[in-house]
């Protein structure tokens, strides 16, 4: 039997917002195995260091998988993605791979689709404005999914590079059909927000705690290092509630937390809880509309497993649909 390859635009068509979103839950609240990835820093010549990461995960079916991803930094500058690998996807009964899929796509998917399942249970439901920071593979995704789970009227779009907002704008309206437009900067697009939502693999924060409203839910995924942040350390510190997608990815890698425990203005025994926590139905974990909400996403291998399991079963349905 031939091994399926699954494609980037194959991974994104398979993977529609609420399947996506409620695979991902189900995948937590079912339970499943996840180590803490290892990553390796591949240093070279006339570039940053690629990181070489190596993601497995198995659910309680004993179905297991591993991504094989790179992030190159540098490849922003020559108009590639930074983000490149494969997930290969495994038979529990037999062990016999039964799929490879594109890494990055997978992973602009499932990151966005996590924060998406965060948003459902943390931002106010009648969220209508959406700041997003940043303009890459991952930001794009996440302007869909942000919308298939809140009311989203408009949405506002910040990056360091003008022209690379305005076609994300472009792009995202023309695909959802909510009104986009370039923000000038973070604290004007910030200002009003409900939901500020930001994708940038920064050294320094974007975000200043005194542009955040009460109410606003803040989604951070784009720092994957400790010495990474997007929102300075008074942002955790003032926010009411701080969930993460894990404890153990949180502690070890999440910059943004990391930073504020070291300054004092955070701990990780204040943190409310967890995608496990996320994905047991809960309608909202939100106690007041006036409470600013945060979640810390690093990324973890169980949402890469969970996707990869959709895609093959919707591509046996479609398959079966059409013999």
């Amino acid at each position: 039997m031939e091994l399926p390859i699954i494609d980037d635009s194959q991974v994104t068509s398979l993977t529609p917002w609420p399947l996506l979103i409620d695979a991902i839950s189900d995948a937590f609240r079912r339970g499943g195995e996840s180590p803490v990835r290892n990553h390796h820093a591949i240093p070279g010549n006339d570039r940053e260091d690629i990181i070489l990461l190596q993601m497995p995960a198995w659910d309680r079916d004993g179905e297991f998988g591993i991504k094989l991803a790179t992030i190159a930094p540098s490849n922003a500058a020559l108009g590639y993605p930074t983000l490149h690998g494969v997930y290969v996807l495994f038979s529990g009964a037999t062990g016999i791979p039964e799929a490879i899929l594109d890494a990055g796509a997978l992973t602009a998917r499932r990151t966005a689709a996590a924060s998406a399942l965060a948003s459902r249970c943390l931002s106010r439901r009648d969220a209508r404005t959406l700041l997003i920071i940043g303009t890459g593979r991952v930001a794009r995704q996440l302007i869909g999914a942000h919308c298939s789970v809140r009311p989203i009227e408009e949405v506002r779009i910040w990056g360091r590079n003008a022209a690379h907002a305005e076609d994300v704008a472009d792009e995202a309206s023309q695909a959802i059909g909510v009104r986009c437009v370039v923000a000038t900067d973070v604290e004007t697009g910030a200002a009003g927000a409900d939901i500020i939502s930001s994708a940038v693999p920064s050294e320094s924060p974007l975000l200043r705690a005194d542009w955040v409203a009460p109410g606003t839910h803040i989604d951070l995924v784009g720092a994957y290092k400790p010495t990474m942040c997007e929102a300075d350390v008074d942002v955790v510190g003032t926010a009411d509630h701080v969930f993460v997608d894990t404890i153990e990815g949180a502690e070890s890698e999440a910059g943004d937390l990391i930073q504020a425990v070291q300054a004092g203005t955070f701990s990780f025994d204040a943190i409310a809880g967890d995608m496990y926590r996320m994905s047991l139905g809960v309608a909202s974990l939100r106690n007041s509309p006036e409470e600013i909400t945060l979640f810390k996403s690093v990324g973890a291998a169980l949402e890469d497993l969970a996707a990869a399991q959709l895609c093959v079963r919707q591509l046996k349905a479609q398959q079966n649909w059409q013999s």
